[in-house]
C-alpha cells in the first residue's frame, strides 16, 4: 500500500509546487530523497550496553535495522579510541522514509512538551533540513518502562531541492509544522 504522504506528494504537492515555483516540468519539482536518523552515545565508552540499547531504539523508531557508527580517530579528552562504537544511525529511503515522515509530523512531534513548531532556519543552503530531538521517548514505538537513559537524536531530511526556499516549500506542503512568524502584536 502506498504511504499517505507519498500519495499527497503526487496528487497535491507536485502541482502546487510546480505552479508556485514556476517549474516547466514535473521532474524539476523537488522531492524527498532520504531521511537519516543519528544517535550519538557518548556514554558507550564507559558502558558497552548503551550502544546496543541505542541500536534497538533506532531500529524500533525507524522500522529498519540501525547500524553502529565508529570513531574515526582518537580523542583523548573524551577517552575515545579509533574504532570505538560511539553511536548508531539508520538511513531511510522509499516507502520506509515516507512512513517515518508521516509518523514524525503527525504523531511524534505533537508529543513534544510545549511544542510550537520546528524552526525554518535549519536548512543548510542545499535543500537539506536538519533537526534535533531532545528525547527519544516522543516516539510511540519506544516503551518508556524499558528506557534506561533519555537520549536525543538528529534527523536529517535530504531533498532534491537546490535552494532553501524550494526545500521549505516542499516540507511545508508535506505538512512539516514550522513555527509561525510572530506579528507586531507579540
Amino acid at each position: 500500500m502506498m504511504p499517505r504522504i507519498k500519495k499527497k506528494y503526487q496528487k497535491e504537492v507536485i502541482p502546487n509546487l510546480k505552479k508556485e515555483l514556476k517549474y516547466k516540468t514535473v521532474m524539476a519539482v523537488p522531492k524527498l530523497s532520504k531521511i537519516v536518523l543519528n544517535m550519538g552515545v557518548g556514554t558507550a565508552v564507559i558502558n558497552k550496553n548503551e550502544i546496543e540499547s541505542a541500536v534497538k531504539q533506532l531500529t524500533a523508531i525507524s522500522g529498519q535495522k540501525a547500524v553502529k557508527t565508529y570513531a574515526k580517530k582518537d580523542i583523548s579528552n573524551f577517552k575515545i579510541r579509533k574504532g570505538n562504537a560511539i553511536g548508531a544511525k539508520v538511513t531511510l529511503r522509499g516507502d520506509n522514509m515516507y512512513h517515518f515522515y508521516d509518523r514524525l509530523i503527525n504523531i511524534s512531534l505533537p508529543n513534544v512538551r510545549d511544542f510550537r513548531g520546528v524552526s525554518t532556519k535549519s536548512v543548510d543552503g542545499r535543500g537539506n533540513y536538519a533537526m534535533g530531538i531532545k528525547e527519544q521517548i516522543i516516539f510511540p514505538e519506544i516503551d518508556y518502562d524499558k528506557v534506561e537513559r533519555i537520549r536525543g537524536l538528529d534527523i536529517v531530511i535530504n531533498t532534491t531541492a537546490k535552494t532553501d526556499k524550494e526545500a521549505l516549500g516542499l516540507l511545508t506542503h508535506l505538512g512539516m509544522p514550522f513555527t509561525k512568524k510572530q506579528g507586531a502584536e507579540g
